[in-house]
């Protein structure tokens, strides 16, 4: 058994690990941590965990963690996982971290972006990025992993084959995202407050959504040149699910049977990839590791529609698909 540490546990994104993790026959739940005062149960923050895992949050140290785990998964906020990975991966531990902290390959970047320096520079450029369709070679035995933010995902899946083919213009690339209320996080705010957000659709950090740089990066390397990305997210009243319609005008003309076919020539091997003819909604991918994809050709452009479980193949089932092959495990364990 692998003992496990889920660092700021009291999220969405950490109750979906836990309840995967729960099921994993080569996982065992060792520590669970929160800054939240007075140890308490881990059952108090999700009751749905009652009676499954008897556990109390507790606020350990880098030094606390590593002596208790030989995995960690880290499930806080940027600059803050960075400050704790770090020592964790140096004291021998392997960790999948969960924000934004070990995505970028640079320092500059990611200061633009999220308004800090980074706490951890040495080591950017150097970490995997842990989307395995892609990267699975270099997962297999990795230290730390990158775990892909949901939007990039949605994203970069659908659009990498073509790029990867040479067959779309790499600066035409119009993504346009919608996505759940939990993939804001569970802290409360004023723009994901039940009046405010329900019978609403929204468009947000129009043309700076901190994801842009993560999939230009990810999309630039399956390329092999830059690629340039207009990304607009949209928040939709509804709990979980991304939608992704991604727009791009072909090199060359294409037809929408080449078009599927090149995208099922692509994944014709990946286990939580699924090419499908029809149009797929939130609905037939909610609760699984599933990404399914589809393409269209309309007047000339390439049109890809993508839907995932931003709290699974969006974050914590990748987190776990992330660690299987890590650990060396089948890959599709627990999921």
């Amino acid at each position: 058994m692998t003992r496990i540490a889920v660092l700021g546990a009291t999220g969405y994104a950490a109750l979906e690990l836990i309840k995967i993790l729960l099921r994993h026959p080569e996982a065992e739940i060792a520590a669970v941590t929160s800054r939240q005062e007075g140890r308490p149960h881990v059952a108090m923050i999700h009751p749905s965990l009652t009676g499954r895992l008897d556990l109390r949050l507790e606020d350990l140290s880098p030094a606390e963690v590593s002596a208790r785990a030989e995995c960690v998964f880290s499930c806080l906020p940027h600059g803050a996982s960075a400050a704790m990975v770090s020592p964790i991966v140096d004291a021998g531990a392997r960790v999948v971290d969960f924000s934004a902290d070990y995505r970028l390959n640079d320092a500059d970047v990611f200061a633009e972006w999220y308004g800090q320096k980074h706490v951890d520079p040495g080591r950017l450029g150097k970490v995997v990025y842990g989307l395995p369709e892609l990267y699975r070679r270099q997962i297999v035995g990795a230290t730390l992993v990158a775990n892909p933010g949901c939007y990039p995902t949605a994203a970069i899946l659908p659009l990498a084959p073509f790029l990867k083919a040479g067959l779309i213009d790499p600066k035409s690339i119009i993504i346009d995202s919608k996505s759940g209320i939990s993939g804001a996080g569970r802290t409360m705010k004023l723009t994901t407050h039940y009046p405010e957000c329900n019978e609403s659709v929204s468009a947000y950090n129009v043309g700076r959504h901190r994801h842009t740089p993560e999939i230009e990066q990810i999309l630039s390397a399956a390329a092999g040149t830059a690629v340039e990305a207009i990304f607009t997210p949209h928040l939709v009243p509804m709990d979980r699910g991304i939608l992704a319609t991604c727009y791009a005008r072909p090199i060359s003309p294409i037809s929408e049977e080449t078009a599927l076919q090149t995208l099922r020539d692509f994944y014709a091997d990946e286990p939580f990839v699924r090419v499908v003819d029809h149009l797929p909604g939130t609905k037939d991918s909610l609760g699984t590791n599933f990404c399914d994809v589809t393409a269209r050709v309309v007047r000339d452009r390439l049109l890809t529609i993508s839907c995932l479980d931003n709290l699974v193949k969006g974050a914590s089932g990748a987190a776990v698909q992330n660690f299987n092959l890590m650990f060396g495990f089948p890959e599709t364990t627990a999921l």
